[in-house]
């Protein structure tokens, strides 16, 4: 995967060496959006098996003048139904100080461009809090659209989360 630039900011595959960025963004995502105190450890090895292991997906970063101002991770889906993947676009995150800026947006665009080039991917999938009516306008203006289906899961063990508030 090579980097894509969008009005100075440049979107690339993550590598190694963002695993703390990645993780530490995640830590805020998980804060702000659900008010949960994810085990930094936990996700650090999280972070790391992604990186090292393409199977379970891929993150995008975006830098602004050489520091990381954004990342999503995208995983994968099999759909039975149109014999083709999804792609699932989590973990997504902008530090305040960049947002407003086209980060996201840049990191859709690159995201987007790398799934339509890539065969057998049919589209673009993401969950957001029904809360956060911010990000959903935002993935609204991007071409995205409610699904209609609300997530159920059975969570097993939540050794890595605890509610707070």
């Amino acid at each position: 995967m090579t980097s894509a630039v969008r009005s100075g900011i440049i979107v690339r595959p993550a590598r190694a060496d963002d695993a703390g960025d990645i993780a530490r963004f995640n830590l805020a995502m998980a804060q702000e959006t659900e008010a949960k105190a994810l085990d930094p450890g936990r996700l650090r090895a999280g972070v790391d098996a992604v990186l090292a292991d393409a199977r379970h997906g891929f993150y995008l970063v975006a830098e602004i003048d050489g520091a990381n101002a954004g990342c999503l991770m995208v995983t994968y889906e099999w759909s039975d139904w149109r014999n083709g993947q999804w792609w699932w676009l989590q973990s997504v995150y902008v530090p305040e100080e960049y947002r407003r800026r086209g980060v996201f947006r840049a990191l859709h665009a690159a995201t987007e461009r790398r799934a339509r080039a890539t065969p057998g991917v049919i589209g673009m999938r993401l969950y957001v809090e029904r809360e956060n009516v911010n990000a959903q306008s935002t993935y609204a203006r991007l071409g995205m659209h409610d699904s209609g289906y609300r997530l159920y899961e059975c969570e097993f063990g939540d050794e890595g989360l605890r509610a707070e508030g």
